[in-house]
């Protein structure tokens, strides 16, 4: 139960208190799978020994240990592996995060390198630009301006709407 519930804090916010929970939990967990192995190796040992010190009814309390420290063992292994699948939850879930962070920088950038490459060739002291002395050349350089970024983010969300078309929907 409290492993459904740190998958769902993963997955709805991913910070560094998960992070550090999760690896607490994995330190917790090696800690004890580190304390139980001598345990199940010196009750196999004794289960094998023969001397008349033991009794049938010791000898079968210490399979009973035995088999109780194996299922402790493979329980601890258990959710050794799924603290790790929620590692990776968390990791995958940063990624994507960072993913979309990227996206919107890309089409910030994307719409204002133009921009930028257009007021850079304005912005040129040179004497002998036709545009400049033209008397409309002001409000034309803000049309290409507004057509150009226009034009970007229409082809973008044209992506965006042709990307989702061809994604396969698994169902839940």
């Amino acid at each position: 139960m409290m492993s459904l519930i740190l998958e769902d804090n993963i997955l709805l916010n991913s910070n560094k208190e998960i992070l550090q929970t999760i690896q607490q939990i994995r330190r917790s967990l090696i800690s004890m799978k580190r304390n139980i192995s001598p345990l199940r190796e010196l009750l196999a040992a004794i289960q094998h020994i023969d001397t008349p010190l033991l009794q049938e009814k010791t000898l079968r309390y210490f399979g009973d240990v035995y088999d109780h420290v194996l299922r402790v063992n493979d329980s601890l292994e258990s959710y050794r592996e799924r603290i790790s699948a929620m590692h990776d939850i968390y990791l995958s879930s940063i990624s994507n995060k960072m993913n979309e962070t990227i996206k919107i920088l890309t089409i910030f950038a994307t719409i204002f390198i133009p921009l930028t490459f257009i007021a850079g060739i304005y912005g040129m002291n040179f004497e002998y630009m036709p545009e400049l002395k033209w008397r409309w050349a002001y409000p034309a350089v803000w049309v290409i301006f507004i057509l150009v970024s226009i034009g970007l983010l229409r082809a973008y969300s044209e992506i965006q709407r042709s990307d989702t078309r061809c994604q396969v929907r698994i169902p839940v």
